[in-house]
């Protein structure tokens, strides 16, 4: 499997001369549309979505003045109750002191700065433990499967991720392969995201039917979970040489099947996992014939979004399956990412991604 590995690996080292960092910095190309970006992301992260709102139902002069003062207002409560105040304190010396209190109000603000550094730098040692334990619990390469072609990929929007790919042997003769994506993204949705594949690796293997494992994880979701904390997911079972499918669709984007005739997407049947103790699940089945492709993805393929807010959404996805049908598994997933790249350009990513390609080969 193909867990996309290029994210941020935290902070430069400390060996890089100050000086060579600095100028290989200002080489940089891309500073004016980093910079902008950057404020794109500030914006959205203070401002909730009703502020926003309000701004643009104002003038130009009295939307600068209030964006400034509720991105502070923000920033102050944001902080601890220690930085909150001095902060205060760095603001008033600012406006109010005189020229002399000015090296004053820069030391505090350093000081802040610093702090805060401090605090992320931490968390991100912590992100990158917990990345590693997610790595080391995914698959590292994609299951071989006679009669099969399969390709597995997923990519975190962030150091760590909600999304669940992965593969199991059912008895001898069996395979199951799942995709699946909780609710959120970080910490959270990788710890829940880890109960889920634990969970479905130890029922699977003796659950006599797909509606039962379904039952069976909402159940153990629901007494377990957390409360607005949901997953969806798609889990299927597939033999050597047959091209018939066996499919659990818990709440999840229905399946696209890829075939000489068409494009098949496949109807919604289940409700989602973890919110209805008492829910009931169905199983699908759908038989490939040699050459066709099925095409399990999450939300972060239809959702992503380039520099000027548009959707890759289901209308340019649906247009862009057919040209796959003749490509193998691995050709077709990576033309895929290609797409989604050239769509997005250097925005970053909104959401995680995660893809699931299968081709009978027959």
């Amino acid at each position: 499997m193909l867990y996309d590995r290029s994210q941020r690996q935290g902070p430069s080292g400390g060996d890089k001369k100050f000086g060579k960092t600095v100028l290989d910095d200002l080489r940089r190309r891309d500073f004016k549309r980093t910079f902008g970006r950057d404020l794109k992301e500030l914006y959205h992260f203070y401002l909730d979505e009703d502020r926003q709102a309000r701004l643009a139902a104002m003038n130009r002069f009295k939307r600068g003045v209030f964006r400034l003062a509720w991105v502070l207002k923000s920033l102050v409560l944001k902080l601890t109750p220690v930085r909150r105040i001095l902060l205060l304190i760095c603001l008033i010396l600012f406006f109010y002191g005189d020229f002399s209190l000015l090296s004053v109000s820069f030391i505090i603000l350093l000081l802040i700065l610093m702090l805060e550094l401090k605090d992320k730098l931490l968390a991100l040692d912590e992100l990158e433990i917990g990345r590693a334990v997610q790595l080391a619990l995914l698959p590292n390469r994609n299951p071989s499967v006679p009669g099969w072609e399969i390709w597995l990929f997923t990519r975190p929007a962030h150091d760590i991720g909600g999304d669940l790919v992965d593969y199991l042997h059912v008895g001898e003769d069996r395979l199951g392969v799942v995709l699946g994506d909780v609710a959120g993204k970080g910490l959270g949705a990788a710890l829940l995201m880890t109960k889920l594949q634990a969970t479905l690796r130890a029922l699977a293997p003796d659950s006599e039917s797909l509606p039962e494992l379904g039952a069976r994880m909402n159940w153990i979701l629901c007494r377990d979970g957390l409360p607005d904390r949901f997953a969806t997911l798609v889990y299927l079972e597939l033999e050597p040489h047959s091209g018939l499918l066996h499919i659990l669709n818990a709440g999840h984007i229905p399946p696209i099947a890829l075939r000489g005739v068409g494009v098949e997407k496949l109807p919604p049947v289940a409700p989602l996992l973890g919110i209805l103790p008492e829910a009931t699940y169905a199983e699908q089945s759908i038989e490939l014939q040699p050459g066709d492709l099925l095409l399990i993805y999450s939300d972060g393929l239809t959702d992503a979004c380039n520099d000027q807010g548009d959707f890759f959404g289901d209308e340019r996805l649906l247009g862009l399956l057919p040209q796959l049908q003749e490509l193998s598994a691995q050709a077709a997933g990576d033309r895929l990412l290609a797409e989604l790249k050239r769509f997005v350009g250097d925005e970053r990513r909104a959401d995680d991604l995660s893809l699931v390609l299968l081709k009978h080969l027959g």
